[in-house]
């Protein structure tokens, strides 16, 4: 076979609208900015991923992240692990964290995609693995709404084929939350099962205190990034006094800092970002670390990626289910009886829709 090589790279930036705006503790998101890649290569194969960057005005400093990294690689052998290790030296000394970290992420996927197309086969398959059906929550929607628009949204999540979903907390008052958990959950009854998400939002010393109000509530699966995501003795000490398993993990830039949450017993599950973990290359270091410590991995975001990367992970738990790319793709990722399956598509199986794509370049 012939030594795929790296021609250069495709970015475009598109915002998308989202079906469901999400109110957080943090933002209200409306729309999906990202950043569509196309890895060419010397054998006319595209490798193809994307990124989710927070806010419209982060498109183009990841993609001249992208441009740059990807004349450092030009002609290059697509081969992930060579390419993050030369990566990596080439921005040691500026950081391999946050949007640095995204593009790489990004360049990451895009290879592992082109080679599953140049061997004909599904992420999942290249990595030692078959596609398997993946237990998944929808996390559409169900912000920080007002309390009387909750259990009709949470009704139409789990209408749209799933067992489990997401509602975010963060309310000024403790009072709204626990109402907030109450109206869902006597909406959804329950055989549905109700994770929830601070997004950092609360101190230390209020998420114990709501925290403990969540536990007499019972019924509550998880209590999702309580406080600051890099506040790692902060989540241990709420560990230690609340009963609900903490769950934290999206904004973990790249294994090593997921190893020191670890070290730090900093939480219960763990749900690594596929663009901030570092791509394919780094979510692989990181299941195994999840086996190590006997913890269950879940993602978030990017579930085209995940739906494969679960697969394969030891200790895999729940995807989280977001549908901000199925508008830019030809063939969205189906969810079945609460379950996502990866297609046996070469690759990650993604393929743009380019008449979407035209619509909402930004």
């Amino acid at each position: 076979m012939k030594t795929l090589k790296i021609r250069g790279l495709r970015v475009r930036a598109v915002v998308v609208p989202m079906k469901r705006q999400l109110a957080t503790s943090i933002a209200a998101v409306t729309a999906a900015p990202l950043l569509l890649l196309d890895l060419q290569t010397n054998s006319g194969i595209a490798g193809r991923a994307y990124l989710f960057t927070p806010g419209r005005h982060n498109l183009a400093p990841v993609a001249k992240l992208l441009e740059a990294m990807a004349a450092m690689v030009k002609g290059d052998e697509v081969a992930p692990f060579d390419l993050e290790r030369k990566l990596r030296a080439r921005y040691a000394l500026l950081g391999v964290h946050n949007i640095v970290l995204f593009a790489m992420s990004g360049i990451d996927m895009a290879a592992w995609d082109a080679l599953g197309q140049a061997r004909g086969l599904a992420l999942a398959r290249m990595l030692g693995g078959a596609p398997r059906p993946v237990p998944a929550y929808n996390s559409n929607g169900l912000g920080l709404l007002p309390i009387k628009a909750l259990p009709a949204e949470a009704v139409s999540l789990v209408k749209e084929g799933f067992s489990a979903i997401k509602l975010r907390l963060g309310r000024p008052q403790a009072k709204d939350d626990i109402e907030a958990i109450r109206v869902v959950r006597k909406a959804i009854g329950p055989g549905v099962t109700l994770m929830t998400d601070f997004n950092q939002g609360l101190s230390v010393a209020e998420a114990i205190r709501r925290g403990r109000m969540i536990d007499d509530e019972g019924g509550v699966y998880w209590i999702e990034e309580p406080v600051r995501a890099d506040d790692f003795s902060g989540n241990h000490r709420i560990r230690q006094e609340v009963r609900t398993p903490i769950q934290i993990g999206e904004n973990f830039m790249g294994p090593e800092q997921m190893a020191q949450a670890l070290a730090a017993g900093a939480c219960d599950y763990c749900m690594p970002d596929a663009e901030r973990i570092g791509g394919v290359t780094g979510w692989m270091r990181a299941a195994a670390l999840a086996q190590g410590a006997g913890m269950e991995m879940s993602s978030h975001l990017f579930p085209e990626a995940s739906a494969h990367l679960l697969a394969v992970t030891p200790t895999g738990h729940w995807l989280e289910y977001v549908d901000w790319a199925n508008p830019v793709l030809e063939e969205p990722l189906r969810v079945k009886a609460g379950q996502v399956i990866a297609p046996e598509r070469p690759g990650l199986g993604m393929k743009w829709n380019e008449k979407a794509v035209r619509r909402f370049l930004a």
